[in-house]
């Protein structure tokens, strides 16, 4: 009698709630997990907004893209101008030597400029835009990239802190319930085998416990990495996760890998237009002055020269900026429909998981709960042994985990839509 006064104490209270209305066993409802770590929660968005500001791998990138800005101004500016000294003498190695008794020897200055048919180098400066074009796609590319990893990590933490917050609950309530089979046991009224699976049960949540510790750090050291913070800085506390909204999806055709694809066709397709321009002969320009003897005149030349392309040479450029034009095309249509498939795989992965996080609510956790509640009722009479309550106490603990878990891939999988849509942040 004893005992039943003892252990009503503990199980009473969980007999009186009902399924929405507070912990059973110290078990924190799905939707109210406690965090058990110190310090101010972080919003996502904060988070977002440093990791876009101060990841490493996103000043990388735009510093690369801000390297190729200055390419279609060298790309359209004319060839270097080329400056000439000439000196001839005559009837000697010496310098100057027959400046004053021949017409031949002169000291020259000149001039020399390339000039290439007008139109290539507008056609050159195109081609290099559209490559400062790609690499503005790449870098926006790593930012959606890091944000993805950014808001996945952050799911991963909010999971891990809360089923901390459920393990930490429960291995103090078990704690209570080992104390319970104890005390039954020195008094001759419970078994040896029920105060060993409690202890059993204690120690398979502290093992729970530390895994989780591990992951845990494990992740504070990715999300640290990505934002640029030092590993040594506090932790991030998550704020408590809620099932957000799957965004409406018209199209992927802002998906930054879909960019990056459209802009290497248009990069090949200037090419192939600076190719066929090279079909085109380029010019040249010279002139030169030149001075004898003060006893004789001055020579001033002008020359003008035509370069003549390659045509075997021009015309398998051309052919190769096809190819390469024809590649990219091929590519970005492969990236369409690649894109369609992934965001149709995670639209169907969001509703399924959608049903699911509905039925752990409505139907899984009430019902283990009311099971548990049973069992409890059942062990106080004697209707019910030990190993049934300690079966229905786990599968509570076990659905609301499961329940988190669910949440957490749930959240991931809204964070991967919005990259594969257009990277809404």
């Amino acid at each position: 009698m004893k005992f039943l006064a003892v252990i009503a104490f503990f199980f009473v209270p969980a007999l009186c709630s009902s399924a929405g209305q507070g912990p059973i066993f110290g078990l924190a409802t799905p939707t109210r997990g406690q965090d058990t770590h110190k310090g101010a929660a972080t919003p996502l968005k904060d988070l977002v907004e440093e990791a876009g500001r101060l990841s490493p791998q996103v000043i990388a990138a735009e510093r690369q893209w801000d390297a190729t800005k200055y390419a279609a101004k060298q790309a359209g500016a004319l060839p270097d101008t080329e400056l000439t000294v000439q000196h001839l003498s005559v009837g000697s190695p010496r310098p100057f030597a027959g400046y004053s008794n021949s017409d031949f020897a002169y000291i020259g200055l000149g001039a020399s400029q390339d000039l290439p048919f007008p139109g290539k180098r507008g056609l050159r400066a195109k081609v290099a835009e559209s490559e400062s074009e790609v690499s503005f796609r790449q870098s926006a590319i790593v930012r959606q990239d890091v944000i993805e990893r950014v808001k996945v990590a952050y799911f991963r933490l909010a999971y891990l802190q809360q089923t901390l917050s459920l393990l930490d609950q429960n291995d103090h309530s078990l704690s209570d319930i080992e104390q319970i089979t104890e005390s039954r046991y020195r008094v001759g009224e419970g078994t040896q085998q029920d105060v060993l699976k409690a202890q059993l049960q204690h120690t398979k949540i502290l093992n729970e416990i530390a895994m989780h510790h591990r992951e845990v750090g494990q992740w504070q050291a990715e999300m640290k990495s990505l934002l640029n913070r030092d590993q040594g800085s506090p932790d991030i506390v998550t704020e408590i996760p809620s099932t957000t909204v799957m965004p409406s999806v018209a199209s992927s055709n802002s998906n930054p890998d879909l960019e990056l694809r459209a802009a290497q066709v248009k990069k090949t397709e200037a090419a192939l237009t600076s190719a066929q321009k090279e079909r085109r002969p380029d010019f040249n320009v010279q002139y030169m002055w030149q001075h004898t003897g003060d006893s004789f005149r001055d020579y001033y030349i002008a020359t003008f020269g035509i370069r003549l392309p390659n045509p075997g040479r021009v015309k398998a450029a051309v052919a190769e900026a096809e190819a390469k034009k024809q590649h990219a095309k091929a590519e970005l249509d492969a990236t369409q429909r690649m894109l369609e498939a992934e965001i149709q795989k995670q639209i169907v992965f969001i509703r399924t998981s959608e049903d699911q996080l509905r039925i752990y609510r409505e139907g899984l956790i009430p019902q283990s709960q009311a099971t548990l509640r049973a069992s409890t009722a059942g062990y106080q009479t004697g209707k019910q042994d030990f190993e049934t309550l300690l079966s229905a106490f786990n599968d509570v603990l076990r659905l609301q985990i499961e329940y988190q878990q669910e949440l957490a891939e749930h959240e991931s999988a809204i964070a991967r839509l919005q990259r594969l849509a257009g990277g809404a942040q």
